[in-house]
């Protein structure tokens, strides 16, 4: 039985089955239906009698229990009309209730569950699976059994035992807290611990254990600097309040921290079976091919390496060959069979080294980072923190990462292991001499006998037997190159009227095999040229159009439009080409090529596409489809958004989606591919489409989701639009530019793109781009603490979007405004503008941009100190957030309802709120917005008594804010200087 059957116990019940609870307010049902249990001196009775474990409690027991010293006249006989009242109430199961012995007792079992009694059962089996290692399940089980409990236990049932039970069922309540965080913790889950860990110690400032294991989860986070504040605002308290110094596990986790000691870094579970949610195990590596054949040497040699991972260094081997030498089969072989030695997973990447467009190191790690299982909140932004992450999760652990197709040494460092007992594989075109460490292995091509062994396992011994020479000649025409002979081998097994001879013959005529067949990626290119000779004209054409489409993948309606075929004939060209070993199936309805045949498709368009402008015409198309697909997620996310009428016009329709959800699905989903055919297309005819597919798609600047490939492809697009004198592209291209620098806090640079977006739009007569550029200036201002120049510019931009009849952007014109006049102190005025923005986007069913609106009222009504109202606006605001895939806002969010929180003196919830708004702007928002959440924490701190935590806080952002030159600065530094005046 798995954890998730394991913490069904006593939840899952029959029909008739009777069940009570004291883990809250008293109660019983009946199945499904709740029994009344009467006055709550008759509940005393109930609960007094189930939590004596079904022993007989005397009368006098039950008087003292119920009314303590001053029990009533007649208390016996009230005893006796209680018990009679709850025997009537439980009705057929009434002789659960006993009387002997002059006292009363409650038998439970089978048939009727409690839920003190459930709790126990978890804990104790949470309990027994930490001991055998099993961390997750544990985690869980311990979770299940703190279910248990519906709020105060024994609420509002009188008499001095119900108060003591409840000050034991707390303090067992908290136990069992302390013990699933701890698990938490093991598990790598610190940074999300943190929130709740914060609102406990507030909640119980006294309490050592909840502050070590905040102290822990910080560190782990990478906030040492309120890790050791912790301590401090615990010694103070503790000296304050009991006269006495913190524990010595306290002092010793300070002391350790201080060290950064190693030890205290998360060490990942290598025994659990169902694996930590942050720490999986993965089984990444392809498929081995069932006739590798040859290669003895280089085998037992990469084996012998791997094997040195046992020992107290990780092992580093790195392959180097030509294109199609069989470096990827060879590793894949090894990996398999030293798999055995890495129980702990094994990673796969396919590095696209070969290709003009490398994975980058940074991307690859969120990648190996998710598949170990850390959720994507989770995942830090930048290469380092990332590789760092990476390696803490591994260490302890035994993984072997295979990293294929490599550029060079440097996009594979960030990916080593970089601990003992874990290796890596590379393989790559060059020789990477400057790979530290790395223990290199030159691979060339096979020898003869090799070569002709793996031709006869393909093609079949009988065959190659009768025709040994003619096989011989096939394999020196292929260079002894594996892929060559292999493609060779599986078109000669596929055509049964087909000698060895027959083949021989045909590579043997140079014109059908390039001249190139001599060494390098050119030999790679003659025996992909054996494949793409034998293709069909469909498929031929087919397998060349899609070469030249950037992107890791393509999906078939894509394709569809690129090859202009309907859907169906695509899929049976696309599926041809997959039998082949042309074309892969990535997934269903979705392809990819090898990066070097990819590279060989594009040269055949280049040499054979009649007329060479096909090309141009199937990329336009491609464009087109994104374009258009674009357009229709744009009107279901922004009805009456006047952009759709201002894009370029397509020749495709594009996808239509069935609703709001599947058109966020696809914007996600395709964002690669669609980002990377902009970036393509920044040129000539079609530069105005691509920019209005990054216009049509600035939800991922907004979201804060893949910001470096967006940026850079806008930054692509602009430099185009210089060169190519076109006024309109560029306004737009820095129109898109101003959005992403907005959603990353860089605002000197925002305002200056949305500048000069301003001053070319005039000229180009696009009212799109030059009511943007206003509204974005108004928002800089704002920002930048310029309240009268954003009112300047955002009042402009209202009469733009009005001159044009754009109702959805006047409404965000006006949502501006409103933040605007909540900063010059004009709140009902403010108000106001947001309840007229909220009006136009609920006439129009606007979704995300009615979230931002609220959002905005929610800062008005704050300031206004209409704290219920702005907390209902902000959670609705919340909500479509969340639906919408907009992590930025959302992360935003809680930071808002943090400040009402604060703003309505509950400290501790603001603490917790404004914990989770940094989990996701850690990775996203820039370091500003990081800078104003650690500020308004620090607030919350302070507020409850966390005073040298609060400073670590401030001093964090004080660092951010004066590395950006921004006025927050000065009021940090005031608060800093109270702090420290205070604890004078």
């Amino acid at each position: 039985m798995g954890a998730g059957d394991d913490t069904r116990v006593g939840t899952e019940h029959q029909e008739h089955e009777l069940r009570f609870a004291v883990l809250g307010p008293v109660r019983a049902w009946r199945g499904d239906q709740p029994i009344g249990m009467g006055s709550p001196q008759q509940k005393a009775l109930l609960a007094a009698l189930l939590l004596r474990g079904g022993h007989t409690a005397t009368a006098e027991e039950l008087i003292d229990a119920i009314w303590g010293e001053e029990p009533p006249e007649q208390a016996k006989a009230a005893l006796r009309t209680y018990a009679s009242r709850i025997r009537k109430a439980l009705g057929a199961d009434a002789d659960l209730l006993v009387s002997e012995s002059g006292g009363y007792a409650v038998r439970t079992g089978p048939d009727a569950a409690l839920d003190v009694e459930t709790a126990h059962e978890l804990a104790v089996r949470a309990e027994k699976a930490a001991s055998g290692g099993d961390r997750n399940q544990a985690r869980e089980l311990y979770t299940a059994a703190l279910a248990q409990w519906d709020g105060e236990p024994l609420a509002h049932i009188p008499g001095p035992f119900a108060e003591h039970q409840r000050v034991r069922l707390e303090e067992w309540r908290l136990s069992l807290l302390e013990l699933r965080l701890d698990l938490d913790l093991q598990v790598g889950c610190h940074a999300e611990a943190v929130s709740e860990l914060t609102a406990l110690t507030a909640a119980h400032p006294l309490r050592e254990r909840l502050r070590e294991l905040l102290m822990l989860a910080l560190y782990r986070s990478g906030r040492q600097a309120e890790a050791l504040a912790v301590y401090a605002d615990t010694r103070r308290l503790l000296a304050d309040e009991l006269g006495v110094d913190p524990r010595p596990e306290l002092s010793e986790l300070r002391q350790r921290i201080l060290e950064a000691d190693d030890e205290l870094a998360y060490q990942a579970d290598t025994r659990s079976p169902s694996a930590a949610t942050t720490v999986t195990r993965p089984a990444q590596l392809p498929a081995t091919v069932a006739d590798f054949t040859g290669r003895t040497s280089f085998v037992a040699e990469l084996s012998d390496q791997l094997a040195e991972a046992e020992g107290t260094v990780m092992a580093v081997s790195a392959v180097a060959g030509i294109g199609g030498v069989g470096k990827t089969t060879l590793a894949i072989h090894v990996a398999h069979a030293a798999a055995d030695r890495f129980p702990d997973g094994q990673l796969y990447v396919d590095l696209q080294g070969a290709g003009a467009s490398p994975a980058d190191p940074e991307a690859v790690l969120g990648s190996f980072l998710r598949a170990l299982g850390v959720a994507d909140s989770a995942i830090p932004s930048g290469i380092q923190d990332r590789a760092a992450l990476f390696r803490s999760l591994l260490a302890g652990r035994r993984v072997l990462a295979l990293l294929d197709n490599a550029r060079d040494a440097a996009q594979v460092r960030p990916l080593l292991p970089g601990t003992a007992g874990c290796a890596a594989l590379v393989t790559s075109r060059v020789r990477m001499v400057d790979l530290a460490g790395a223990h290199l292995v030159d691979l060339d091509v096979m020898s003869p006998e090799e070569a002709i062994a793996l031709f006869t396992r393909i093609v079949g011994e009988e065959r190659v037997l009768s025709e040994r020479e003619a096989a011989m000649d096939v394999v020196a025409a292929c260079g002894f190159l594996p892929l060559a002979i292999r493609i060779a081998a599986a078109r000669l097994s596929a055509r049964r009227t087909w000698t060895v001879s027959t083949l021989a013959a045909k590579l043997g005529d140079e014109r059908r095999r390039l001249d190139e067949l001599q060494a390098g990626d050119q030999a790679v290119k003659a025996t992909f040229e054996l494949g793409y000779g034998q293709l069909e004209g469909e498929q031929a054409r087919a397998f060349r159009l899609l070469g030249l489409a950037e992107g890791p993948d393509i999906s078939l309606d894509a394709a569809a439009a690129l090859l202009d075929r309907t859907p169906e004939n695509a899929e049976d060209l696309l599926e041809s080409l997959v039998d082949t070993s042309l074309l892969e199936s990535a997934a269903p309805r979705r392809y990819r090529f090898h990066d070097l045949v990819r590279l060989f498709a594009r040269a055949c368009a280049e040499r054979d596409e009649q007329p060479p402008s096909e090309c141009e015409a199937a990329l336009g198309r491609l464009l087109d489809f994104y374009l258009a697909t674009a357009r229709n997620y744009y009107v279901l996310e922004r009805p009456a958004e006047k952009l759709v009428d201002h894009l370029e016009v397509t020749a495709q329709e594009g996808l239509h989606f069935p609703d709001h959800g599947a058109a966020i699905e696809w914007l996600f989903a395709e964002s690669d591919c669609f980002l990377a055919c902009a970036a393509q297309m920044a040129s000539g005819p079609t530069l105005r489409r691509a920019v209005d597919l990054l216009m049509a798609t600035s939800a991922l600047a907004e979201a804060g989701s893949y910001g470096r490939q967006y940026e850079q492809g806008a930054t692509a697009l602009k430099c185009a639009a210089q060169e190519a004198g076109d006024a309109h592209a560029e306004a737009r291209a820095r129109s898109v530019l101003t959005g992403m620098h907005l959603a990353t806090g860089r605002f000197d640079e925002a305002d200056k793109e949305a500048e000069q977006a301003e001053l070319l739009a005039p000229k180009a007569g696009d009212p799109i781009s030059w009511s943007y550029a206003l509204n974005d200036r108004g928002l800089v201002a704002n920002y930048q603490t310029r309240p009268l120049e954003a009112e300047h510019f955002l009042s402009r931009a209202l009469e733009a979007f009005r001159s044009y009849g754009n109702r959805p952007a006047e409404a965000s014109a006006l949502c501006n405004l409103s933040r605007v006049h909540t900063e010059l102190g004009k709140t009902d005025t403010a108000i106001s503008l947001a309840e007229q923005a909220l009006d136009i986007h609920d006439h129009l069913s606007v979704s995300m941009r009615r979230a931002t609106t609220l959002y905005a009222l929610g800062i008005a009504l704050t300031t206004a100190q209409r704290l219920p109202e702005a907390e209902q606006r902000f959670q609705e605001a919340l909500g479509i957030f969340q639906q919408s895939r907009q992590r930025l806002w959302e992360g935003m969010a809680y930071f808002r309802l943090g400040e009402v929180q604060l703003a309505a003196h509950r400290p501790t919830q603001a603490a917790e709120l404004t914990e989770q708004s940094m989990t996701i702007l850690r990775s996203i928002g820039g370091p500003w917005r990081r800078a104003n959440a650690l500020t308004l924490l620090g607030r919350a701190l302070e507020a409850f008594g966390h005073h040298r935590r609060a400073q670590a806080c401030w001093r964090e952002a004080l660092e951010q804010y004066e590395s950006l030159g921004t006025p927050e600065a000065a009021t940090v530094r005031e608060l800093l200087g109270g702090a420290a005046a205070v604890q004078v």
